[in-house]
């Protein structure tokens, strides 16, 4: 993975249902949580209940989980149907090609989660969603969750 920064990342983003456009500076200030997925796929379906009780723990404590459909424009339709199978409140969205190229372009391999700080430094990585993968996830939002606001 090239090294994430701010810089780099800044402008890549993605595009929620409804239209609503958001990139990754939008969320400075906060801990984000940004989620690789795909209806179909049993690991990413795994993570999702994980990812749902983090974003009502945290949110209050500036905590955005968005998952980001990369299944391919035959699993985009399918996307309402799924968050309301795992009553998924955190935000769905398909995102930009060049974000995903930046983030999964050497190993594309889902799920893939990326926890960054207040500070939009990335603070860990998950490929999968292993027998360790939650207390990973955990561990990071916690100690990023505590980085000061830029």
């Amino acid at each position: 993975m090239p090294p994430v920064n701010g810089a780099s990342i800044n402008n890549l983003g993605w595009n929620a249902d409804g239209g609503k456009r958001s990139v990754f500076s939008d969320f400075k200030g906060k801990v984000l949580v940004l989620d690789f997925y795909a209806t179909w796929c049993e690991p990413c379906r795994r993570s999702i209940p994980h990812l749902i009780g983090l974003q009502n723990e945290y949110a209050d404590q500036g905590l955005e989980v968005i998952g980001l459909n990369v299944g391919g424009p035959d699993d985009t339709p399918k996307v309402p149907a799924f968050a309301k199978e795992f009553g998924i409140q955190y935000t769905l969205a398909v995102p930009d090609d060049e974000l995903a190229t930046f983030l999964l372009g050497e190993n594309d391999a889902i799920p893939q989660t990326f926890v960054f700080d207040r500070q939009g430094q990335l603070a860990e990585r998950l490929i999968g969603f292993g027998p360790n993968a939650a207390d990973r996830i955990d561990s990071a939002v916690e100690a990023a969750l505590k980085t000061p606001a830029p």
